[in-house]
């Protein structure tokens, strides 16, 4: 039994994490951190996270920036390993996540989905044989209109994955409509639709001479996300301090 902090608890993410772990015989949520709502949860919630004095095998976050220095020394602090879902860190924070790295486990991922990180996977094979053969490369991202960022931080990881494969070689365009030129071959475009529910679908599309390759995810549940992160509490439970990512976790 593994058992977890659950860092943001009240949070839409949080409940729906909540919810998975109590249909899970292999973990179970010991303790909540977030402010208080009125909410009844069936494990104590503590309002910060120096009150709490439960003892737990791993951390999941998925709270706000805000709150990740202080969850980052807690975790550094107690030796517990974390799997950090929040977004939106500032490059201090993000250093600050290499350095708490290397006093204990610290899994932080782009997209906590499994599929995507095995797309990912995927991506970093095909790339360089479809570029050798001279396919154009495109992603399109599309998310509900409360999303607040463009294009999304999965589109960006996406991105990277492909020219990383291909040795650095592509520049990255987000927006055609203020230069009027062909095509640059070395263009990876990018590009961003925000409307009504949608709760995340990204096309990594490779286009060449009469054929298109295209790769697809579509995420029809949140709980897509709240699965990986409870697939990788599970994998980070007991590590040594290190970086990890969800591909650790899918193999």
């Amino acid at each position: 039994m593994t058992d977890i902090l659950l860092h943001g608890c009240n949070g839409r993410m949080g409940q729906m994490i909540a919810g998975l772990a109590a249909e899970d015989p292999e973990v179970r949520i010991a303790a909540g951190v977030d402010a208080w709502t009125g909410r009844e949860n069936p494990f104590p919630v503590f309002e910060k996270i120096d009150d709490c004095d439960v003892k737990v095998d791993v951390v999941v976050d998925f709270s706000n920036a805000g709150a990740a220095d202080a969850l980052l020394d807690w975790c550094v602090r107690t030796k517990t390993p974390v799997v950090l879902c929040t977004t939106g860190l500032s490059p201090e924070q993000l250093a600050r996540v290499e350095e708490a790295a290397g006093e204990t486990a610290v899994l932080k991922s782009a997209n906590m989905s499994v599929g995507i990180n095995l797309l990912l996977k995927l991506l970093k094979e095909a790339a360089p044989k479809l570029a050798a053969a001279g396919f154009d490369i495109e992603i399109v991202e599309k998310h509900h209109n409360q999303k607040l960022d463009a294009p999304s931080g999965t589109a960006v990881a996406l991105a990277d994955a492909v020219n990383e494969a291909c040795g650095g070689a592509y520049h990255y365009v987000y927006d055609r409509s203020q230069v009027r030129q062909k095509r640059d071959g070395r263009e990876l475009g990018i590009s961003a639709v925000r409307g009504g529910t949608i709760v995340g679908d990204h096309d990594v599309i490779f286009a060449g001479t009469d054929e298109v390759v295209t790769f697809e995810h579509r995420a029809y549940s949140r709980a897509v996300f709240g699965k990986g992160a409870i697939q990788a509490a599970k994998f980070l439970a007991g590590k040594p301090a290190g970086r990890y990512d969800m591909s650790d976790v899918i193999g």
